[in-house]
This record gives C-alpha cells, structure tokens and sequence, in this order.
C-alpha cells in the first residue's frame, strides 16, 4: 500500500511538472474551481487514472505491439505513451475535469516530459524511500 501511493505522489509531481513545462499544450483543470486542494486532488486523481489506464491497457498495448517495438527499435513506445496520455485526457474529460491536451504532438511531447521527469524522482528520491521491489 505504502508503494502504490509513493508511485502515486510520484506519478502526481511529474504530472504537475510537466504541466508547468508544456504549459502551452498540456494542462490540469481542477474538478472545483478554488483552492490549492482541489488542485492537488486534481493532480492525484488524474495520476491515478494514468496509473490505471497504463496499467492495463498499456501493458496489453505492449504485449501485442511487441513487433513493433522491435521493428521500430523502440520508437512506437512514444507514440503508444502518447495514445495513452490522450486516452487519460479523454477519461478525465469524460468525467468533466483533469488532464487537456491540444493535440497528438502535444500527447507524445507530454507522455515523454512525464516519463522523463517520473523516472528523474525516482532517481532522486530512490535513496530515501529504498529501493521498489
């Protein structure tokens, strides 16, 4: 339990990061106009249909594209990272707040940016949270 919402805190900083970054593409809008609470319920909510979304679909995305992850050497990782991304933006849409993106480019660069940075938290907090199983 303790790991599921490290990764989620961790999934919600880079999302916000990121948001800060690609401010012109990629944004966050809160579920309640307001406070800085709703904001960061916001970030976690949205963090947490990315974890699922990636979770389930990702994973089986994965799996089935195998050949062409080899084909391409890797590459179609950020196009499926960045149909994902969008498939979150879609979910949250749905549910009449969360994550916008203004386009598919604007998908693959956000999907790369949250990789990026999710993977640099992990690096930095690595030594004090230990090391994830």
């Amino acid at each position: 339990m303790t790991r599921f919402l490290v990764r989620l805190i961790i999934n919600a900083v880079a999302l916000w990061l990121t948001t800060l970054i690609l401010a012109e593409g990629v944004r966050v809008v809160p579920y309640a106009p307001g406070d800085t609470l709703e904001i960061v319920v916001t970030y976690l909510l949205v963090a947490l249909v990315f974890g699922i979304v990636n979770g389930l679909i990702g994973n089986f995305i994965r799996i089935v594209a195998f050949p062409l992850y080899i084909l391409t050497l890797g590459l179609i990782a950020l196009i499926v990272n960045g149909l994902l991304l969008l498939l979150v933006a879609w979910l949250s849409d749905v549910a009449g707040f969360g994550l916008v993106i203004d386009g598919f480019w604007w998908g693959v660069l956000g999907a790369l940016v949250l990789g990026l940075l999710s993977w640099l938290i992990n690096v930095l907090l690595r030594p004090f949270i230990g090391r994830q199983r």
